[in-house]
């Protein structure tokens, strides 16, 4: 799947991007992969930082939301990171890395979605956290 392909599931458009491809969407589970790249709006020093980690996960979570939904026939909404809890940053993954993440949906409230996000850099997980996602209603 193609960046271009992945703007149809996300709300998101360069250079806020942070998904290159979706390995996997079955409504518990969304799988993404990213590149970082030189120059991106989140590297600093050659290391894509905190912030772009967090939004790689919400990215993440509105891929599968987003790719569910259109399997359905529905609009993909937008979404906002309304919370996070129990950020963990073990490592910090460097300009031509390519990071593989997995965010799982938990639980639902009303428009509230809440996910555990996990990313990984070969093989070794580097960061997590839970998201409440806002789903802005359409």
């Amino acid at each position: 799947m193609s960046q271009q392909d992945i703007l149809q599931y996300i709300p998101q458009r360069p250079p806020f991007v942070m998904i290159d491809s979706i390995a996997k969407a079955d409504g518990i589970v969304s799988e993404t992969n990213f590149t970082i790249r030189e120059g991106h709006l989140f590297v600093e020093d050659g290391t894509f930082t905190e912030p772009g980690l967090v939004e790689n996960m919400a990215q993440t979570a509105a891929a599968g939301t987003g790719y569910s939904l259109m399997q359905q026939g529905k609009t993909v909404p937008v979404g906002f990171i309304g919370a996070l809890k129990g950020l963990n940053i073990m490592d910090f993954p460097k300009v031509g890395d390519t990071i593989t993440t997995e965010v799982s949906f938990k639980n639902q409230v009303l428009n509230v979605h809440i996910v555990q996000g996990r990313v990984f850099n070969k093989g070794q997980e580097i960061a997590n956290c839970e998201l409440k996602i806002f789903l802005q209603e359409s």
